[in-house]
């Protein structure tokens, strides 16, 4: 079982910056790939970014890319996501995932453990 715990989210204006971070509990946090999703109102939650266990591959979306950078530090069970020119578009509830399968970090349903998501609100 893996507990996990987002936090960082914020009001930020347009343009500005914030680093979101989910600590996990658990001994065996290096075997898990992660992934950031996001759910706007009245949207189905989207993915964002994923790490591999080691920290080695990432992915992300089109929407984020060049602008977020996914992260982890295995030795403190924590994985990040440093989100820099952000744009009210990215307003939404963010939430971090674990999974213990390979492969694609993309679907909703390959997660196996879901954080109760922060809060993230860019004004214009």
């Amino acid at each position: 079982q893996v507990q996990l715990v987002e936090s960082g989210g914020g009001l930020v204006q347009a343009g500005g910056s914030l680093r979101l971070s989910c600590a996990a509990s658990g001994r065996t946090f290096g075997i898990y790939a992660m992934g950031w999703f996001r759910q706007a109102p009245g949207k189905e939650r989207e993915f964002v970014a994923g790490i591999s266990g080691s920290g080695r591959n990432t992915d992300y979306s089109d929407s984020v890319k060049g602008r977020f950078t996914i992260s982890r530090d295995n030795a403190k069970n924590t994985v990040y996501l440093q989100m820099n020119s952000l744009k009210p578009e990215d307003t939404a509830v963010y939430y971090c995932a674990a999974k213990a399968n390979s492969g694609t970090y993309y679907p909703t349903r390959v997660y196996d453990y879901w954080g109760q998501g922060t809060q993230v609100t860019v004004s214009s």
